[in-house]
C-alpha cells in the first residue's frame, strides 16, 4: 500500500521564512505565529521525509545540502503559483509587470524604456523597484519582482541573464582640476585621489575597484553615496571625482558642469544585463520588457 505524503503550503512557507532568516524566532516574529509553530512544521516536513533540512549548531540554523535543493524547489513553486494567482485574477488583462532597476537604470534609462514599452503594449501596470545590483537579485530569488535591468554582474545560478543595452564607465572631474583638458588618464595616477563612489553592491563600484585590484592600486573614498545625482553635485562642487555611467553625464559635460575622461587602461565597457528567474513564468508583459531592452538603443 502506497503511504501519501502532503506537503502544505503554509509548512513550505515556514520553511522558506526560517531558512532566508535563519532563525526560528525570527522567522515566527516576520510570520506573526509561534516559535513552537514554526518548529511543529519544520519537524514534520522533515518526519514525513526522512530528510535532515537544517544543521542545528551554536550559532544558529545552516541548511543542508537537502534544505538547499528544497529551498530552490520552494521558490520556484511560489513563483509559479503567485503567477497563476495573478492570472485568474485578470492581472493578465491589466498588463501588470514588477520591474527592478539598478541606480544608474534607474536614473537615466527607464523611464523612456517603459514609455517606450507603454507605446507597444497600450496600458501598463508597471511597479518599479531601484536598488543596486546585490538587492535585486534577492528580490528576484524571492520573487518580489518579475524581472530587473542591472549594471552589476549577477553570479546565482537561478536567474537567468542577458546583455542587453551597451554602456560604459567615464571619469568625472571638477572644473580646474588638473585631469581637465585631457581625453584619457591612466589607472596609476588615480592612487591619491578622493574619490566619490556607490554602495558597496553597487555594479558600478564593483567593477571599478575589481579593475583597479587588477592594477594592485589603491581607491582613496572619502565618500559613498547611493544616489546618482548626489555623486554628481559632489564633484561638480569640488569635493573628489569619480567614475559613473557615460549615460549619466551626457548633458552635465555639455553644459560644462564638470570634466570627462577616460581611463586608458582600465576595462570600463559593460552592459546593462536583463535579468529574471530560470522558473519564472515569462508573460507577455514580462516577454515585452525584455524585448524592449534589447532594441532599446535603436530608440535613443
Amino acid at each position: 500500500m502506497y503511504r501519501v505524503i502532503v506537503m502544505t503550503s503554509r509548512n513550505l512557507q515556514i520553511f522558506v521564512t526560517v531558512a532566508e532568516l535563519g532563525k526560528m524566532t525570527e522567522a515566527a516574529r516576520a510570520l506573526y505565529i509561534t516559535q513552537s509553530s514554526v518548529s511543529q512544521a519544520i519537524a514534520s516536513i522533515e518526519q514525513e521525509y526522512g530528510v535532515v533540512l537544517f544543521e542545528r549548531l551554536s550559532r544558529g540554523l545552516f541548511l543542508t545540502d537537502a534544505g538547499r535543493e528544497l529551498l530552490s524547489y520552494a521558490r520556484s513553486y511560489f513563483s509559479v503559483k503567485s503567477d497563476m494567482e495573478e492570472f485568474l485574477l485578470g492581472s493578465g488583462e491589466r498588463q501588470k509587470i514588477r520591474v527592478g532597476a539598478t541606480i544608474t537604470v534607474g536614473t537615466c534609462v527607464i523611464s523612456p524604456l517603459l514609455l517606450h514599452l507603454k507605446e507597444q503594449c497600450g496600458e501598463l501596470n508597471a511597479q518599479v523597484l531601484v536598488e543596486n545590483t546585490r538587492a535585486l537579485e534577492g528580490k528576484l530569488l524571492k520573487n518580489e519582482i518579475d524581472v530587473a535591468l542591472v549594471e552589476g554582474k549577477i553570479t546565482n545560478p537561478e536567474l537567468v541573464t542577458r546583455h542587453a543595452i551597451r554602456d560604459r564607465l567615464v571619469l568625472i572631474c571638477p572644473n580646474g582640476h588638473r585631469f581637465c583638458g585631457r581625453s584619457s588618464v591612466a589607472a596609476h595616477e588615480l592612487a591619491d585621489e578622493p574619490f566619490i563612489l556607490r554602495e558597496k553592491g553597487s555594479g558600478t563600484r564593483t567593477q571599478f575597484e575589481s579593475e583597479m585590484a587588477n592594477k594592485h592600486l589603491h581607491i582613496n573614498v572619502s565618500w559613498t553615496c547611493c544616489n546618482s545625482e548626489a555623486i554628481k553635485n559632489a564633484v561638480a562642487d569640488g569635493h573628489g571625482i569619480s567614475v559613473v555611467s557615460e549615460r549619466l553625464v551626457r548633458d552635465d559635460a555639455a553644459q560644462g558642469r564638470f570634466c570627462v575622461c577616460n581611463i586608458g587602461d582600465l576595462r570600463l565597457d559593460r552592459y546593462f544585463d536583463v535579468v529574471h528567474h530560470k522558473d519564472k513564468y515569462i508573460s507577455r508583459p514580462i516577454q515585452a520588457f525584455i524585448d524592449a531592452c534589447m532594441v532599446f538603443e535603436r530608440h535613443n
